[in-house]
């Protein structure tokens, strides 16, 4: 009877640990960091953003944006606790 003790005890604490996990608080990052993003995923400066007015989520912007690149930031938003929000921009071509 005393496994079974150990095994609640232990399947409890894991239960805390990811419930505490998951109430991480967004925090604003640097433009160093969100520029370091953009570079990773093969982005050009200034088209991986945050606003001061929500903190969770993180911006891409890029028109055309290729799968690869818009998994890549999603992953780094995801591991910083932050929602992807891809805005597609429209391109204007000259007739």
């Amino acid at each position: 009877m005393a496994r079974l003790g150990g095994a609640v005890s232990i399947l409890t604490g894991g239960a805390a640990t990811l419930v505490l996990s998951a109430c991480a608080t967004a925090q604003m990052h640097t433009d160093e960091q969100l520029n370091a993003v953009a570079q990773q995923c093969g982005l050009s400066l200034g088209e991986v953003m945050q606003d001061d007015s929500e903190k969770r989520l993180l911006f891409l912007m890029r028109p055309e944006a290729t799968a690869q690149q818009r998994h890549c930031t999603y992953q780094w938003a995801r591991r910083n606790h932050l929602r992807l929000v891809v805005i597609h921009l429209a391109t204007e071509t000259a007739n």
